[in-house]
């Protein structure tokens, strides 16, 4: 398979799945490219090499900049930005697990303390609360995974952590 080919394919691919995950298949496609190309690339370059408006790919790499996953550089003599991606890989996979975190795991644990206080004391009332309750811990469980394997960023043991998980 050529190189194009590939790359295509993959930025294709990253932006499917990042659909599945609930996140915008163009900021997933952004951050693809971003990934795999060696050098930073500008607006311009992104626009013209996934054909998509300056628009879009500003507020995308706003959203992954926010993420803590893209950052901008600068290069002297040029008045353009030009934007890198995280180029460690199990870094980049924790910013996102803490970032993925805040946005989806921490307001379902909201609702669920909240929906829990049912003021009824009927049979159904009794079962909902139970199950909303095994349902909150359980999230809390993973979501205390994530945030002390997240918190380890430089350890030696999350590394092997993130390496056994591959």
């Amino acid at each position: 398979m050529r190189l194009e080919e590939a790359k295509k394919r993959f930025i294709d691919s990253w932006g499917a799945l990042a659909t599945q995950w609930g996140i915008n298949k163009t900021m997933a496609q952004i951050h693809a490219l971003l990934m795999i190309t060696p050098e930073a690339l500008s607006v311009e370059d992104i626009m013209e090499e996934l054909h998509i408006s300056r628009g879009n790919v500003s507020m995308n790499l706003r959203e992954l900049m926010n993420w803590g996953i893209v950052f901008k550089e600068f290069k002297s003599g040029e008045r353009k930005d030009y934007f890198s991606s995280e180029r460690d890989t199990v870094e980049m996979a924790r910013k996102i697990a803490i970032e993925r975190s805040r946005r989806e795991i921490k307001p379902v644990l909201r609702v669920l303390g909240d929906v829990k206080k049912v003021d009824e004391s009927s049979n159904e009332a009794k079962f909902f609360s139970e199950k909303v309750d095994e349902l909150e811990d359980l999230i809390e469980m993973a979501d205390q995974t994530i945030e002390k394997v997240t918190s380890m960023s430089g350890n030696w043991f999350t590394k092997i952590v993130l390496k056994i998980i591959k």
